[in-house]
């Protein structure tokens, strides 16, 4: 009596070859985000004055690529507090980014988690290569923004990609083409000056470094 084994079918190694495709794909994939229409459907409310809540922003921190910069505005769309961080994660997910986000808001402002109702808003501006359009990067850190104003007791507040090309507030469609990535810096403003808010971050961190000299 002889034995053998059946050899390895293509259909078989066609399978597995799919499977594994399917497995690093879903590993690639943010697994945390919010698409344009969820994020319009969750009542974000408008910025009175989107233009000059960017360039105050973009001011004080002198955002490139790559950087998150996260504001806490009062009733009166005043800026209370603000810190900014480059992302430095290579996985794009929502989980990652709340995390980083409600590690800013601790360190610049104390939470609202015993009001009952939220009185002031937690906005974010991102700095990025590419165009205007959504990408699923856009939503991880739409998703992360969201939870960590639930967490730290704020309202949610507007998502702001900025690139070469200007700023948008998404969902909105309201846009301007300066500030943009790598444009000189407005001066800010007596108002703005005078109510110092908090702010926190690598990029303030230098900017006093070079105020100090």
């Amino acid at each position: 009596m002889a034995f053998g084994f059946a050899p390895y079918s293509a259909a078989s190694m066609s399978a597995s070859s799919m499977r594994t495709e399917r497995s690093a794909d879903s590993v690639n994939r943010p697994t945390r985000l919010l698409e344009p229409a969820e994020w319009a459907a969750a009542g974000i409310p408008l910025l009175r004055n989107p233009r000059e809540v960017v360039s105050g922003l973009h001011t004080r921190h002198r955002p490139i690529p790559r950087t998150a910069v996260v504001a806490v505005l009062d009733p009166e769309e005043r800026l209370r507090a603000s810190a900014s961080f480059v992302r430095r994660e290579s996985a794009t997910d929502g989980w990652t980014f709340r995390n980083a986000l409600l590690s800013q808001l601790r360190r610049v402002i104390p939470h609202d988690l015993r009001r009952r109702t939220p009185v002031r808003t937690a906005v974010l501006l991102y700095c990025r290569e590419g165009d205007t359009r959504w990408t699923e990067e856009d939503g991880a850190w739409m998703w992360g923004l969201r939870d960590a104003c639930t967490l730290h007791g704020l309202r949610c507040g507007a998502y702001i990609t900025m690139t070469r090309d200007g700023w948008q507030v998404l969902g909105e469609g309201r846009a301007g083409r300066r500030p943009s990535v790598g444009s000189v810096a407005e001066a800010l403003g007596r108002g703005e000056a005078s109510a110092a808010p908090r702010t926190g971050g690598a990029a303030t961190e230098v900017l006093r470094r070079a105020a100090a000299r």
